[in-house]
């Protein structure tokens, strides 16, 4: 190696450990990197934790058979309340009941509940067997039940990938951009400018940086969520490793982008919210992706948080193949040439 590539090769080195220096000094930088995740899958966690669904609550007119359509529902299991008419109304109006049970005068019922309500629609389906089954109805075709609970098909199971990803992405657009925008506002790149430091270094410093925080971010989540949760890692850690890298480079060098030319804070913070809203509410962090309509379904894809949770669930819950995450591992890698491209042309030093 010559001299100048030695050189650059130890100012490569020593830029990136300023980096991850000046971001280990910063406490709110680390509560939000590392805490934080692991504050909201715990909640989230015990929150939607599996456990049996909730018994329907229904009201039944008082008026006919009354009593008896009440008894029949409460030797199914369901939590039955006898109301005037005006009452059992109102209790629906204000989802108190899911379902209304009106009875008829020739022996049939009338149900009454809010079909846009999945408990209303489980609890008319509920009531009825149980109204039929008293009323004597037999079924022809014999049933058997067999319970199953897999790992892997859990709410938490699915919300930790999506926390991962949006830790990445957070850590990469906050962690850069905003360091370089405080550093522009404080007049110390017009120095660095200076020194005999390429421009590629300097940018290329924080997208090492990241990858060395990115180690610690794994095990931090995924030991958490394995050992409080046991959310599952089915698939190779070689593949798991090169989709985080993937996104740990994309969304760092989009941080690079963000702050290539804004000189002060309050602009930075905007435009990183700007950027990072969307995928926080499109890219199914929280709730699968596939809920939004079909027409937005080209752009919600083409996210890089998208592309990147994605990749993780296929990894962590389905072990998937190489050549299946080869499509969203595309989509990050293009993310990363042209964010990283367009910040090296763009970069302002004063």
């Amino acid at each position: 190696m010559n001299r100048e590539g030695r050189l650059a090769h130890s100012s490569l080195a020593q830029l990136t450990l300023a980096r991850v220096r000046e971001f280990l000094r910063e406490p709110d930088a680390v509560f939000w990197t590392f805490a934080f995740p692991l504050l909201l899958a715990a909640g989230l966690g015990i929150a939607f934790r599996n456990r049996p669904p909730e018994t329907p609550r229904i009201a039944v007119v008082a008026e006919h058979d009354a009593a008896g359509i009440g008894e029949r529902l409460a030797a199914a299991g369901l939590l039955v309340r006898i109301l005037p008419d005006t009452a059992a109304a109102r209790e629906l109006r204000t989802g108190r009941v899911a379902l209304v049970v009106q009875p008829l005068a020739g022996g049939g019922v009338e149900y009454r509940y809010d079909q846009t309500r999945a408990d209303a629609r489980g609890a008319r389906f509920l009531a009825d067997d149980a109204v039929q089954r008293g009323a004597g109805r037999t079924d022809p075709v014999p049933i058997e039940d067999r319970l199953v609970s897999e790992r892997g098909s859990r709410y938490i199971d699915f919300l930790l990938p999506g926390l991962l990803g949006m830790t990445i992405m957070g850590s990469g657009v906050w962690g850069v951009g905003w360091v370089i925008v405080e550093a522009r506002r404080r007049k110390l790149l017009k120095r660095l400018a200076a020194t005999p430091m390429s421009r590629s270094e300097f940018l290329g410093s924080f997208l090492l940086m990241r990858l060395v925080l990115l180690v610690l971010e794994m095990v931090v989540l995924l030991g958490f969520g394995a050992w409080a949760f046991g959310v599952p890692v089915r698939g190779s850690f070689a593949q798991l490793m090169l989709i985080t890298v993937f996104a740990a480079l994309s969304f760092s060098a989009l941080g690079l982008l963000v702050a290539s030319r804004v000189r002060t804070t309050e602009g930075v913070q905007g435009l990183m919210n700007l950027v990072m809203l969307p995928m926080w509410v499109f890219s199914g962090v929280f709730f699968s992706a596939t809920n939004f309509p079909d027409v937005m379904q080209p752009l919600v894809q083409a996210l890089p948080l998208t592309a990147l949770n994605d990749a993780l669930r296929a990894n962590m819950l389905e072990a998937a193949d190489w050549s299946e995450i080869v499509p969203e591992l595309g989509i990050l890698a293009v993310w990363l040439v042209v964010s990283f491209t367009a910040a090296l042309k763009l970069f302002r030093w004063r």
